[in-house]
């Protein structure tokens, strides 16, 4: 055992040396190869003395496979190795042999190598690769360590009879399509895996292994030999393979661990590795953080990898079954290929630039087009140099992009296309500079290129009719609406100012007016989309941060979007622009917070003036008619509607003040307190009233007790009746809520009357971890408190990174120095939080007492 730990010993010190040359800062990217394969040689060297000291028989055979065997060894990746047996010598049925493998299995694992092991025959070795293409993968790459020559060579001439090139293509296409949609088919994730994200080194490794399969290669070299690439592209792949790898093997380093994703909590460090920095040496902020600066190199590194693998990956299938690729005429300049552009000539782009669009423009009116060619892929790779600014200013290219922006179907694909062949950014030049941008807001999951085709692609979809069921009134209000290339020009441009300085909204709003002014676009269809990309965040924080009960909130927003049009088309960009962010952004409160808000502004814009009266009244009558259908006595709500003011019938919808009636009319006044939940009507979560005599700190315990249960609060509103009973309404959602709302709802009934009414001091609140995101990118939390318009209530305004818990401290601050709550708007944004509370109290009428609360409330935040 001493002599094991002598070579483990020296194994890890000539790995730390090698790694340390892997971590050095400004290494090239010439080097990693070289590295990598100095790893691989260091695993095999000591694999060799394990064996010899094993003693095992002559006859077996040491193999290498998977990136172990094509000499690429990672420095926290397993050394995976296949103990190759002759048919005769199946290790079940020897005792003895077996005995022995697993001594030096052992022995690799107490030497320090993190061996994946597998032990066959080759009989064995045939049958599993015949029935799982990883296993036929992972051999394909088979390299002899040790022992038997013979046995090796037996097996390398069964394993390639077996193979059947074609099958092998169609499975690995199949397995690469299914890995892609894993990571939603786009390199610009902002935690991207640099192995196995579309445009990583696994889509590199397969372009060989079918290469390999087909005898067409197992280098770029050789596939530029045999014609599948050109001189210029294997350069090009070899110097972004050689990125991928370097950023692969420093995040090992960084890591301390086999981890190939490129987290947040890691991407400073390997950016640093690379000399990225934050700051300049004098302190000064840098316009783009180290990590955004690495990682904006991994995405242009990623976007070219996925192009040239396309390309290489079509000109292998074509070679593979060349009488499926009959090439049909569309035109002079273009033929249709099994579905597939292919242009005429290789030069077609670069004598005739116009083509480049009209390329797309095909894409879309052409019935059975799919995709593009290799051959066309690879023109267009070759012709990026001619996109200049004459190529921009050419007014048949604005011509042909407004025809493209125009078309009744395919502009999703087309401008997704466009963005993959670096055709938009480089026609789009202020679109350019927004690809992988990534986006620090905790907000957005994707980089801001992405996110963008992302809202387009919402926009679409509510003009498709088998898109109809997922949003029904936005599919409705499109159905009426006349040119829906103005609502895809507005998403084009709404976040295309990021980055640059200033307000993005502003910014994007100028490219669009220049936009416009270039392309020849109506006045009023032009001041339509500018006010569309200028305000495209108005719609979204009125809905979520203002209260919509108020009539002067309505009649300010009527005046800000003007008329029906503009407001119909904000509505429709605001929903697809929030449904474009991230997955957990949107939810079913926030979609009726924006409709609620839309109808209002609609009757607003319709002349009607906001009458609180009349509003009040239609209220109650609807509310009347629900009643009686539930076969509630006459005239019962009046005991608690007597208790009730305007503000109450301003802020509750009919259905809400009908459910609180039923439950309550028989104890109106009553001095234990009233819990009712039920399914939320908007559609996620659950809807709970509470109706207690009040107390100061009631909103707080309430708060606590849903922050103990694991609920979140999506909204809050707070009444407190003229009897001196708070009646308070709470939208909440858990995470594991689908399927058991009854269960839920008894559970929340019964706790949470037990939690009003035991008193004593407000609990402290649990402290839990916050996620990786946030500490990654915290943001400062802000505080603002002012007066309302009408100087009777305040506002209180709160930005933080979102945790567990949030509400219930900011409600502790306010119930400890005797605030009540009037109304609360909860928005969470990601992994933020927008939260806005209408607050009173007669601590508020002194200024040393609103510093102290905004100080509590800061320090609470970001503690």
């Amino acid at each position: 055992m001493t002599e094991i730990h002598a070579l483990r010993d020296a194994y890890r010190r000539d790995k730390a040396a090698l790694m340390a040359s892997i971590q050095a800062t400004g290494a090239s990217t010439r080097g990693i190869r070289v590295l990598l394969r100095k790893l691989s040689t260091l695993a095999g060297s000591l694999l060799q003395e394990l064996w010899r000291r094993a003693e095992l028989p002559p006859d077996l055979a040491l193999v290498a496979v998977g990136g172990f065997g094509r000499d690429q060894l990672f420095p926290y990746s397993d050394v995976d190795v296949l103990l190759l047996l002759p048919d005769d010598r199946a290790a079940d049925g020897c005792s003895v042999l077996r005995a022995q493998l697993e001594a030096f299995i052992g022995s690799c694992w107490d030497a320090g190598l993190e061996i994946g092991s597998s032990v066959r025959t080759i009989a064995e070795c045939l049958a599993e690769s015949a029935a799982d293409v990883t296993v036929q993968t992972s051999l394909l790459e088979a390299r002899q360590i040790c022992g038997s020559t013979g046995l090796f060579a037996q097996f390398q001439v069964q394993y390639r009879a077996q193979m059947d090139p074609q099958a092998f293509l169609v499975a690995k296409t199949l397995e690469m399509r299914q890995r892609h949609n894993k990571y939603e088919n786009t390199p610009y994730a902002l935690e991207p895996n640099c192995k196995e994200s579309p445009g990583g080194l696994r889509d590199l490794q397969m372009i060989l292994w079918v290469a390999r399969a087909a005898g067409l290669g197992s280098t770029w070299k050789e596939l530029a030999t045999s014609g599948m690439a050109t001189a210029f592209e294997v350069r090009q792949i070899e110097r972004n393979e050689a990125v991928l790898c370097l950023i692969r093997a420093r995040l090992h380093a960084a890591a301390g661990r086999h981890e190939d994703r490129l987290v947040f909590d890691l991407q400073t460090t390997v950016a640093e590795s690379f000399g990225y920095r934050s700051q300049a040496p004098d302190g000064a902020r840098l316009p783009m953080r180290a990590s955004e600066a690495m990682m904006r190199r991994y995405y242009w590194a990623a976007k070219a990898v996925s192009q040239l693998s396309q390309i290489l990956l079509l000109n292998i299938e074509e070679s593979l079954n060349p009488s499926a690729h009959e090439p049909r005429p569309i035109n002079e300049r273009f033929f249709e290929k099994s579905g597939l552009i292919e242009v005429a000539s290789d030069d077609l782009y670069l004598k005739d630039p116009h083509a480049i669009l009209e390329t797309f423009l095909l894409y879309q009116t052409t019935v059975g087009l799919k995709d593009l060619s290799a051959r066309t892929l690879r023109a267009l790779y070759n012709a990026r140099s001619v996109m200049d600014g004459a190529f921009r200013s050419d007014p048949v290219n604005r011509a042909a992009f407004m025809r493209i922006l125009q078309q009744p179907a395919g502009i999703t694909h087309a401008m997704r296309l466009m963005n993959q062949t670096s055709v938009l950014g480089r026609y789009l030049w202020a679109f350019r500079g927004i690809v992988g941008q990534m986006q620090h807001d905790l907000f957005h999951v994707y980089t801001v290129d992405q996110h963008i085709l992302m809202v387009l692609r919402n926009v679409r979809r509510f003009f498709m009719a088998e898109h109809a069921h997922e949003y029904p009134f936005c599919s409705q209000l499109a159905g009426g609406w006349d040119k829906p290339w103005i609502l895809y020009l507005a998403a084009l441009f709404h976040d295309i100012g990021k980055g640059r300085g200033g307000d993005h909204s502003q910014i994007g709003a100028m490219e669009v007016r220049r936009f416009a002014r270039q392309h020849g676009v109506d006045r009023e269809d032009a001041q339509l989309v500018e006010f569309l990309v200028s305000e495209h965040l108005a719609m979204s924080r009125i809905a979520q941060k203002e209260d919509l009960s108020d009539p002067d909130v309505i009649a300010a927003f009527a005046k800000r979007v003007g008329n029906e049009r503009y407001l119909t088309a904000l509505y429709l960009l605001t929903v697809a622009d929030i449904r474009g962010t991230s997955p957990k952004v949107w939810n079913a409160w926030k979609g009726k917070l924006l409709e609620d808000l839309y109808r209002a502004t609609l009757r607003a814009l319709g002349g009607r003036a906001p009458d609180a009266a009349a509003e009040v009244e239609a209220r109650k009558r609807e509310a009347l008619v629900l009643l009686a259908l539930s076969a509630l006595p006459f005239e019962a709500h009046k005991a608690l509607w007597a208790t009730l003011d305007v503000s109450y019938f301003m802020r509750h919808e009919a259905a809400d003040i009908a459910w609180h009636t039923r439950h309550l009319s028989r104890h109106v006044g009553a001095p234990r307190a009233v819990v009712r939940a039920r399914q939320s009507l908007a559609g996620d979560g659950l809807q709970v009233m509470v109706y207690a005599p009040d107390q100061e700190d009631l909103f707080a315990r309430i708060c606590g007790y849903f922050d103990r249960a694991g609920f979140s609060i999506l909204d809050a509103r707070v009444h407190t009746a003229n009897n001196q009973h708070a009646l308070d309404t709470f939208q909440i959602v858990a995470d594991d809520q689908a399927g058991h709302y009854r269960e839920l709802t008894h559970m929340v009934e019964s706790d949470l009357v037990h939690v009003i009414e035991e008193g004593g001091p407000l609990p402290e609140p649990t402290r839990k971890r916050v996620s990786r995101r946030v500490k990654s990118f915290p943001i400062a939390p802000r505080v603002t408190l002012r007066p309302d318009e009408k100087a009777q209530r305040w506002l209180l305004a709160i930005s933080a990174s979102d945790r567990a818990g949030l509400l219930y401290l900011v409600a502790r601050v306010l119930a400890n120095h005797h605030l009540s709550v009037q109304l609360a708007k909860v928005s969470t944004l990601g992994e933020r939080v927008e939260d806005t509370f209408l607050v009173q109290g007669p601590e508020l009428q002194n200024n040393a007492r609103q510093i102290q609360i905004e100080t509590e409330l800061l320090r609470e935040l970001s503690n």
